[in-house]
């Protein structure tokens, strides 16, 4: 059976609202989700959020949460022919 996503919170506010009973919210898209879309996410029915959502990505094998606004690590250069992701403090 498929566990339920890791990126699925329950809050009981944010957005500048607030709810009696603590909704289903994404992390990935740092939104609320619709209850058929949490049923996804908790793998109700046979969906599997691996496969079934569009928004589902690997969890960081670090623990940590991925920062959706980030841009993607790239092994392409950059301006400067530089494929170095280190900061210019980090050199």
């Amino acid at each position: 059976m498929t566990e339920t996503c890791p990126h699925l919170a329950y809050r009981k506010g944010g957005d500048g609202r607030s709810f009696d009973v603590a909704r289903a919210f994404c992390t990935v898209t740092g939104s609320f989700v619709q209850p058929m879309r949490a049923d996804i996410c908790t793998a109700r029915y046979g969906l599997d959020p691996k496969t079934d959502c569009e928004f589902y990505v690997e969890p960081d094998p670090d623990g940590l949460e991925r920062d959706p606004t980030a841009e993607p690590e790239s092994d392409q250069p950059d301006e400067s022919g530089s494929t170095d992701v280190r900061g210019e403090d980090d050199r």
